[in-house]
């Protein structure tokens, strides 16, 4: 066992937690395909998303500015975590290395939300993938978000990739590759 997974086990503080976890899903439209996927991550997380605007007109793509064209929740606590189980399992509790970041988030893809169960398929529908992204952080980092006396979290608390990385190792069973 190495010194930093030790350490971690023995300091409640340097024990990393999920913060949050964001399901976004991006239809590219308002509509029809925009009520189906807001019907489908509320499914899902068992909570009502909010919709994401697009920034610019792209008449490539057929957007416009203002423009209502994905979907997202954000789910903390112990919701975070049953929907986290359950995400990984569909992946099959294998993650890229490159699905990890620098500062111990990471994010993944789900192809099709019929793989959640109790979903199927229907024509009327159709399939929606969704972007999972999972912010990880130590306790002590409400420091840089708190009114009062606001500071910088230290170098030395903050989370890594390898952190990250042992972390879902070690609590979720996940295989990185």
């Amino acid at each position: 066992m190495s010194a930093a997974v030790t350490e971690t086990a023995s300091n409640v503080m340097r024990t990393p937690k999920v913060e949050k976890i964001t399901v976004h899903m991006s239809v590219g439209e308002s509509g029809k395909k925009l009520s189906n996927a807001e019907m489908i991550m509320q499914t899902i997380t068992g909570q009502k998303p909010v919709r994401n605007v697009a920034k610019r007109t792209l008449p490539a793509f057929g957007t416009k500015k203002g423009e209502a064209i994905g979907c997202k929740v954000t789910l903390r606590g112990d919701s975070a975590e049953k929907f986290l189980n359950l995400a990984l399992a569909i992946q099959g509790k294998k993650l890229s290395m490159k699905s990890f970041d620098n500062t111990g988030n990471f994010a993944f893809g789900i192809e099709e939300h019929t793989d959640f169960p109790g979903l199927e398929y229907d024509p009327d529908i159709g399939i929606y993938g969704m972007d999972v992204i999972v912010a990880l952080e130590r306790p002590g980092y409400r420091i840089k978000r708190r009114k009062a006396q606001q500071k910088s979290v230290p170098v030395d608390h903050k989370l890594t990739k390898e952190d990250a990385i042992a972390y879902m190792t070690s609590k979720y069973g996940v295989e990185v590759q």
